[in-house]
């Protein structure tokens, strides 16, 4: 099982999963490989974005099957298959069984529009609008099996302007995600992250 071999998890329009294809083009994934999408929703926008990036899919409806975990052993078999290393959920919008986070501890990331953990959850954008934080902003943690709760890797700082919207708002975290994941990526697929408990270093 090599780190540098990739699968991205999407559920909807694909754009994180989409820069990162866009980064592995431009050679900012060191060498990591992008060698599958998973999606939950063969309909979803991200299926196409695959197929225009030459990227193999693995596009299963969860009603399909007769339980979470069946759905997810399907997914297991095939990343086992291709070999794959690291798992980067990029707006896969289901809660992972132990059935894949078990396999993979360690090796599973994803990106949440705010600072952990702060605004976990459903539209933490809204969340922290709501709040009136002056300062929020994009976090990449590794994956365990609560909502939001995994060990930061890395974070990065977004200020919230007076009169900011839902749209405006997210537009500046989506820009900030489009940098911050690749590079995170590509320091994982390197091998140059290490985890000691909570507590994550990235080498340079």
């Amino acid at each position: 099982m090599q780190w540098s071999r990739i699968a991205v998890f999407a559920s909807g329009q694909g754009s994180n999963f989409a820069a990162l294809a866009e980064a592995e083009r431009a050679g900012l994934l060191g060498g990591g490989r992008i060698e599958l999408l998973v999606s939950d929703r063969p309909e979803a926008p991200v299926a196409k974005r695959a197929e225009e990036a030459g990227i193999p899919a693995l596009l299963l409806r969860p009603k399909d099957f007769a339980s979470r975990e069946l759905y997810e052993a399907e997914i297991v078999a095939e990343l086992k298959r291709r070999d794959i290393g690291l798992i980067v959920l990029a707006g896969y919008m289901r809660l992972i069984t132990p059935v894949l986070l078990e396999p993979y501890t360690g090796r599973i990331i994803n990106i949440h529009p705010s600072l952990l953990p702060a605004f976990a959850g459903k539209d933490a954008i809204g969340q922290a609008l709501d709040y009136g934080v002056k300062l929020t902003g994009v976090t990449v943690h590794f994956v365990d099996g609560g909502m939001d709760t995994g060990p930061v890797i890395a974070q990065r700082s977004v200020v919230v302007d007076p009169g900011d919207t839902p749209e405006s708002l997210a537009e500046r975290i989506h820009t900030i995600e489009y940098e911050l994941y690749p590079e995170v990526v590509r320091a994982l697929a390197e091998g140059k992250v290490t985890l000691e408990g909570r507590q994550t270093i990235i080498r340079k």
